[in-house]
Formats: C-alpha cells, structure tokens, sequence
C-alpha cells in the first residue's frame, strides 16, 4: 500500500501549479516564441444578465432578437426569395458609396490610434526577439571552438558525445526469412486449393471461388447480350425469357464504345460528387425551385445514372407541378410511352401550356393522333397562334386547311399571320376580302396592305404569262394591266396613309427592308411601290425640309445599301425615284448607269443613258457612255456616231468628244482598222475648234500609229509652240527621233528642250536616261538621273530607274552598288511598294521572305507589295494561297492609282492561272479584267501604247502583258 501511494505522489506534479520562473522548453534551449504570458492572461467579459442589468438602469430599451422574423423554412432569409430588382441594386451602391465615404474620413484618424496603441503595447511588453536582440549581436564574437563546446540540445550532462560509437544492432532470422519469399510466385495449386476445386485461400482465411467468377462473367455477357437486341419497351418481355436473338453487331458495338465513354476521371468524378452535394442541398432548402430539379437530373444523367435522374426528376415533378420545365425534362429522360404518360400528367396540372401539347404532338408517330392532340390541345388553349399553325401544317388538303383558318381568324382576329395564311389559300376574289377583314380586325398592320399589293401584282402577272404563251393581248386588256400596276402603287400609298392615321411611323430603313422581302419574294412592282410611297420619310415630314444634298445622300447610300445586299431590283427603285427629283444631276445619273451596267442588259442601260442626256446635255461623260455602248455593247458603229453627233452639237468644244469621234473612226472598219481619213479630219477639225494640248498630242500620236513620222514630227513641233510646258510633246518627238529615225542627237535634244520646260517630269528624265544607256553612256545616264532626284524628291520611279541602271550594269539584282543604292532609296521613300518590291527579289531566296514580312508592315496597303508575296508563294508552289492572294492585289491600290487600274497585277494573275489553274479560272481573270479596264502599269502602258498593238481590246494586251512579264 506504501508503495503504491509513493507512485502517486510522484505524479503529482503534474496537477501542481508551475513556478514562478518556470519556461516551458527553457532546458532544451527552445525560448524563441512568445507565450501567453507575453501577450497577458485573457479576461472574461461581463455576462449578458449583468449587461441587461445596465441598460436597465440607463433606461435603454432591450435589443430586438435578429431571428426572431427569420422564415423557418427558409435559412436563407426572409426576403431570399424576391427578386433583386434594379432598384435595390442602385440603392445597395448608394449604400456602398456613403460607407466607404465615413470610412475615408474615419481612416487617417483610426489608422493613427492604431498606430499610437500599437507602439503603446511594444513599449510595455516587447517580444523576445526584441529584448534578446544585444545577446543575439553578441553571437557574431562567439569562436569556431565555442560552438563546437556548446552541448547539444537534450543533453544535460554537459559531456560531449565523441563520434564513432553509434550502436548496431543484429536483425534477427525471423525477418530475414519473411522477405525471402517475397519476390517468388507459384505456378502450381497446393493439395490443398486442388482439393477445393479452384478455390484459393488467401492469407485472411477467405475462399476466392474463380468457377463462380466465370460463370457471372457469363451472365452478365448474356444480359448486354439481350439488352442489344432489336426492339422497345414494348418487347420487354422477350428480353426477359432470352427468345429475341436479332441483333445489330453495329449497335451492340456502338453502345459498348458508349459505355466505356462514360468511363469518368478521378476529377470528374470528384466534380460530380460536389455538384450532388450543392444540388441536393438546393432542392431540399427551395423545393418549389424547379431548375433545381430539372439541374440535378440532368446531373444524374451526365454520370450515367439513369434511374436515379428519373426518381429526382419524378420528385421534381411532385414538387412543382406548375412548372412546365420540369414536366418536359422529365419525358425526356423516359422513353416514348412512358413520356406519354408523363404528358398526362402534366396538361391535369399545365393544361395552358403550349409547349406541354406541342411536346405531346411530337411524341406521337401517326399523323391522325398528332392532329387529335392538336385538336384536343386547341380545345385547352384556342387563342394560340402557334397551335393553329400546328393544326393547319398537317392538313393535306387546301380545303381542310381553310376550313381551319377561317375558324382561327374567328378565335384570334388579332394574328397577322393566319389572316395572311388564309388570303394565300383563297382564291383572288375572296382573297380580296379576307384582307379588307383583316385589314379592319388589324389596322396596324403594315404586312396586310403589302399582302394586298402583291394580290393585285399576282393578277398583273398571270396576264403576263399569257402574253408569253402566245396569247394577244387586246387593248382593253393592255388597259386594264396599266391600271392594276397603278393601283399596286396606289393600294401601297393609301396603306402608308391609313398607318400614319393609327399611330404606326415605320422608319424608311423598315420600309425599305420590306421592300428588299417582297423582291426576294418575287413581287418587285410591290417593292418598287413601296419605295415610291416611302422613301421620302424623315425627309420632308419632320417639320423642316432636309436640303438637297442631304437627300442626294440619303437616298445614294440608301441605294447602295441594297445593292450590296443583293437587291438590285430595290436601289434601281430608289434611284429612279431620286432621279425624278434630281434629274439634272449628272453623277446621280452615272450611279444608276453604273447599277444598270453590273445588273442590267445593255439595251436598259442605253435606254436610261438616252433619258439621262437628255435631262444633262451638257456632261460629256453621259454621251460617252451612251456612245461607247452603243458601240461595244451593240456593235452599232453607225448609232455611236450618231450619239457623237448630238454630243457635237451640245458640247462643241469638248476634248473629250472630240478624242471619242477619232477613236471611233479610227477603231473601226477600213482596210488598215479604221476610217483613216475621216479620223484624220476630225483631229484637223478638234485643233481648229477646240485646240486642246491634249488635241495636239493625239493628232500626233495618230500620225506615228499611221507611220507619217515627218508630219507627226511637225505636229509636235508645232504643238511646243503653243504648249512649251507640256512634257509629253517632247516624249513623243524624242520616242519618235530615237526608235523611228535613229537620230539620237536629234532626241537627246528634244529630251534636253523637255526637262528645261518641265523639269518637274520624272518620265522625262528616265528616257532621257535610258536614251543615253542606249547610246553605252552610263555615266551619263547616272548623272541625269541623279539631277532628276533633286529636282523631284522623294520620287520614287526615278530612284527605281537608278537601281535598274546599276543592275543592268553590274550584271544582276545581288551587285553591291545596286543594293547600297536601293538602300539609300528606301530611306528617302520608306512607304514605296514599288522600292520595296524590289528589294525583295533583290535578296537571296531564303531572305526573301523575311524581307517580304518587313514590306508589308511598311506598306501593306500597296498592289505592288501584295503582288510581291502572291510570287512568292507561286515560286513555293502553294497554288491556294497564290491565288488568294493574286486576288487580293486587283483589288488594292497601287500609290495613287485606284483599285483594279494596275493592269501588271492583271498580267502576273493571268500567267500565274497559265500555269497553275484550268481553262475556267484563266477566263475568270479576263472578264474581271475587262471589267476594271486597266490602265496603268509598266508593262501594260508599253504594250498598250505599242503602235503594233493598236485596236487590241483590253483582253488582247492582257495576254501580250502576261507573255511580257517575267517570272
């Protein structure tokens, strides 16, 4: 007993209080952390009675319990529920902004005593750190032979272990013979697992049968066997007994590559295991939530659990009977019959739900039992346009059809769209009154007025066809056409009015788009009527008239507008009606002109070209239209010459004409491709009445195409008279002394004359360059060009003209000079396309792309670079992208000239389709070429103007410029 009273009173130190001094840890050397003692012992504030107590005694009212207007079905809130309005929203900012307002001005003054009580408590009690910071600086004097004497944590016997005496220990035989089996495996049974019939006895003491795991392996083969037969649900029971045996191997294959698709990851798993969690807590906290519901299904569905989806969905549908949502989720995830069912269900308790009918309907296979819901659901619901819809889309016959209509219209006389349907299934009379009714039960409704004017249009055209088939049309009939598309118009307009009356102002932008529907539709007199009545709103009813030329602009981009969106029959309307207005504005007849061009035959565009010169006489630019399609569209030479005549007679003076008549009879007949002598007179003729500079270098133009060079050249000596500033004589009378009479002192003369009257001509100077390298004198022709680029700065076919020197000098692109020199160019024209694409080939292959990407950032914009990199592609042989980018460069601009003028691009696409594309593609380029009819270009001026090439027409130099061009 004495004992075990001594061990008692040994342990009773641990109930004892600590020493004073007491530190826990201090013996093995931890005293780097503060304790509570530091911090000061916690002390108990007042309880809430002796708190109540107090407030009682001040005369405080006691504090309202929170919770007590909590919801107990709700935890959330008693307002959880409502909706967050936008009113609330803008009331918690308001909130927001004045707290965080009173907390600025709270926050230097908090912050402060903060800082104040802070220093207030370091002061009082510091940290250990900061009172053992003079013995911790003291460390730094501590020896090598100190630290090594300092004993080591947990040892109080001041003795420093030595090393090397570590104990071992003998591991014993025991474990030693437990690993050695380990690693081995055993290919045999033991008596003891033979005698059991393939049962294996683990360590445990449990029995693995393997015969029993086959054989539910077999089992469960034979189930997905009879599960991938043929059939529904309504063969169940054949599954049941194993009778059915057609199988599809496709399908069985399809739904097992379906099975091991639902195979999830460990994340997913994860993921769906928490949206279980969040979701079962939603539906059990709100239960009358349907998306919930319907969430948590879908949930169960996306794991693979089909039949816990249809209980949740099952008890969604017990929950919020009300909600059609839930009732359509839950007959997708049953199969057809049981949906029907679900179906059922859901009209006992959504019987007003169109979607609940529809979805009904749709289950049903046989056109008779979709008609007998439609109809039952109609009986529920008769003020649905949609279920009407339904019901009528599934009658075969036109009667029935109609039938069902005119009960519809009875019930919703209000739908726009059955009257409509009606009036298209009625015949032309009584569709007549089906729309007066409608237009009486809707009189807000644009739809009905243009119905009606395409009723009357439909009439117009069945006279039409008959006119067509060969039948003649008389003249009360003739008549009676003309009055009904009078009275489409008219029919158009008093709709526009009986609108305005009911309050509906549809903008022209809505109108418009009407009138582009009904053109898509094939009624284009209705659009054009529609346009009539329209087009001018927000013009002239808003109090103050618009101007002129804010209509013109209006009414141009409106016509665009519809252009670009296909309806070509719409802005053709908008720009007769603006002509109407504006019939002596010549650019708004050259917009039409040009609408009819890309859209119209050539006997319209004539036809509207006759009425425009007649309201613009005096544009030069009508009657040389008029005259060149006459022309070329028509081949009529003798109606040309006509239109020039009267052109003549109102523009007596006119270059322009004067140029055309030459053109024309030089162009076309006679043995030597033109009426020679009449040309020639009428350039005699021009000089006398007009006497334009431009006059003057033609008629001697003409006479170096005709092979007279003596009277070319006293032509343009004759010209320089009365025109000295003008560079092009001097070109023409040294091209003409150079190639023609190889007179090279004579040229570099007239070269000289010319750049001391127009020293501002960089063409001048580079032929009078390429006179003197023609002549072997390189020198000099450096020299002029560098006069050149002083006179002409920042020109860059003169800095282009010096590379070209250089190169054909020093034998190629790759030569030092020529380089340094392109070099120097691009710092004085950094944006050029043309430098830049010859700095491009001038750098090896591999560069070249590189030095392509630098180009484009410089001057993506530029023809001439574009051009560049759709040859590089080519030369790495990928045709696409070639192509696509050849495009690109017809339709950019090339410096100042505009898209699709550069006829070299035209030519580089054409020799690349020569190659690389078929017949289609290359006929593509020449009818798009024709069309832009190009003028500029280096290699396209020369073989344009090539006196061997005159009268080719635009796809003939094509094919000379794609035979020129080298790759």
């Amino acid at each position: 007993m004495a004992s075990a009273k001594d061990n008692k009173n040994k342990l009773a130190f641990l109930s004892m209080p600590a020493p004073a001094s007491y530190v826990a840890g201090l013996g093995r050397g931890a005293s780097g952390f503060t304790t509570r003692s530091d911090i000061g012992p916690a002390r108990e504030g007042p309880s809430e009675e002796v708190i109540a107590e107090a407030r009682a005694k001040r005369g405080e009212e006691a504090e309202v319990d929170p919770e007590q207007f909590q919801d107990p079905d709700n935890e959330y809130g008693l307002f959880a529920g409502m909706t967050y309005e936008a009113d609330d929203e803008e009331a918690d900012k308001i909130y927001e902004q004045v707290d965080e307002a009173m907390d600025m001005r709270r926050k230097a003054r908090r912050e402060a005593r903060e800082q104040e009580l802070l220093s207030q408590h370091r002061a009082e009690r510091p940290k250990i750190q900061q009172q053992f910071a003079d013995l911790k600086r003291g460390l730094s004097q501590v020896t090598d032979a100190e630290w090594e004497s300092i004993p080591e944590v947990g040892n109080l016997t001041r003795r420093k272990r030595q090393r090397g005496n570590e104990r071992t220990y003998v591991v014993p035989d025991s474990v030693i013979v437990g690993d050695r089996g380990k690693g081995e495996y055993e290919s045999s049974l033991d008596p003891m697992q033979q005698q059991s019939g393939g049962l294996a006895t683990p360590a445990d003491g449990a029995m693995t049968n393997f015969v029993e795991i086959g054989q539910a392996r077999d089992k469960i083969l034979s189930l997905k066997l009879d599960q991938a037969t043929n059939g529904s649900s309504s063969s169940s029971s054949a599954f049941a007994s194993g009778t059915s045996t057609s199988i599809d191997p496709k399908g069985y294959l399809t739904s097992l590559d379906t099975h091991a698709s639902t195979i999830k990851s460990e994340a997913e798993i994860g993921d769906i295991k928490r949206a279980r969690m969040l979701f079962d807590s939603l539906v059990k906290s709100n239960p009358k939530h349907g998306p919930g519901w319907i969430a948590a299904a879908c949930l169960e569905e996306h794991a693979g659990r089909m039949v816990a989806a249809r209980k949740i969905i099952k008890k969604g549908c017990e929950e919020c009977p009300r909600s059609e949502d839930v009732w359509l989720e839950a007959a997708r995830l049953h199969n057809n019959d049981d949906a029907k069912v679900i179906l059922a269900n859901a009209v006992q308790h959504v019987g007003q739900s169109v979607k609940i009918w529809l979805a009904a309907a749709d289950l049903e296979h046989d056109v008779k039992a979709k008609k007998r819901v439609l109809r039952k659901a109609l009986e529920h619901i008769p003020t649905s346009v949609r279920l009407w819809k339904e019901t009528v889309n599934l009658e075969s016959s036109p009667s029935d059809a109609r039938i069902l209509l005119a009960r519809a219209v009875e019930v919703i006389p209000s739908s726009v769209e059955l009257w409509l349907a009606l009036a298209r299934l009625e015949t032309p009379e009584k569709a007549k009154g089906v729309l007066n009714k409608a237009r009486k039960a809707v009189p807000t409704s644009c739809e009905i007025w243009i119905a009606a004017g395409r009723l009357l249009e439909q009439e117009v055209s069945r006279g039409e066809v008959k006119k067509e088939e060969g039948v003649q049309e008389s003249e009360e009939d003739k008549k009676k056409r003309e009055k009904m598309l009078l009275a489409v118009d008219k029919t158009i307009e008093t709709g526009v009015k009986e609108l305005r009356k009911h309050g509906v102002l549809l903008t022209r932008e809505q109108w418009i788009t009407q009138a582009e529907k009904c053109e898509a539709e094939g009624s284009l007199r209705t659009s054009e009527a529609i346009v009539k009545a329209t087009v001018s709103i927000g013009l002239d009813d808003n109090g103050e008239e618009s101007s002129e030329d804010e209509k013109y602009d209006i009414w141009v981009s409106d016509a665009q507008a519809s252009e670009s969106r296909g309806s070509i029959g719409t802005a053709r309307a908008i720009f007769a009606y603006a002509l109407k207005v504006f019939p002596h504005r010549s650019s708004l007849w050259r917009l039409a002109s040009a609408l009819e061009k890309a859209h119209g035959t050539p006997q319209s565009l004539i036809a509207l070209l006759e009425t425009a010169v007649s309201y613009c006489p005096t544009a030069e630019v009508l009657w040389l239209m008029l005259a060149k399609e006459m022309w070329v569209g028509l081949g009529d030479v003798r109606g040309a010459r006509g239109v020039l005549e009267r052109a003549f007679e109102a523009n007596s003076e006119s270059e322009s004409v004067w140029l055309a008549a030459v053109k024309l009879e030089s162009e076309s007949g006679g043995e030597k491709g033109g009426e020679v002598n009449v040309a020639r007179e009428l350039l005699g003729r021009a000089r006398s009445v007009a006497g334009t500079q431009r006059i003057w270098m033609k008629s001697a133009v003409f006479e170096r195409q005709q092979g007279n060079y003596d009277v070319a050249l006293s032509t343009v000596s004759e010209a320089i008279k009365k025109f000295p500033k003008f560079d092009k004589l001097y070109m023409i009378q040294g091209q003409i002394y150079h190639e023609h009479k190889k007179n090279i002192p004579a040229a570099r003369s007239a070269y000289a004359n010319g750049l001391r009257a127009s020293p501002k001509s960089p063409t001048l100077w580079i032929l009078a360059s390429r006179l003197e390298e023609a002549d072997g004198k390189s020198i000099k022709a450096r020299s002029l060009l560098e006069k050149g680029r002083l006179a002409n700065p920042g020109e860059e076919r003169l800095w282009a003209e010096a590379v070209r020197v250089e190169e054909r000098a020093g034998g190629g692109a790759g030569n030092a000079q020529a380089k340094a020199l392109l070099a120097r160019a691009l710092q004085e024209c950094p944006a050029s396309g043309l430098l830049w694409s010859m700095a491009v080939w001038a750098e090896p292959r591999p560069a070249r792309k590189g030095r392509s990407v630098d180009a484009l950032k410089k001057s993506a914009e530029d023809g001439r670079i574009v051009c560049t990199v759709a040859r590089l592609f080519w030369s790495e042989r990928k045709v696409e992208k070639a192509r696509e980018w050849f495009k690109r460069t017809v339709n950019a601009e090339v410096g100042e000239i505009g898209r699709g003028l550069w006829g070299d691009g035209w030519g580089w696409w054409l020799k690349f389709e020569r190659a690389y594309g078929t017949e289609e593609h290359r006929e593509i380029v020449r009818s798009l070429c024709a069309a832009a009819e190009p003028r500029y270009g280096e290699v396209w001026a020369a073989v344009s103007k090539d006196d061997r090439n005159r009268g080719l027409g635009t796809r003939g130099i094509l094919e000379l410029v794609a035979d020129k061009l080298e790759t």
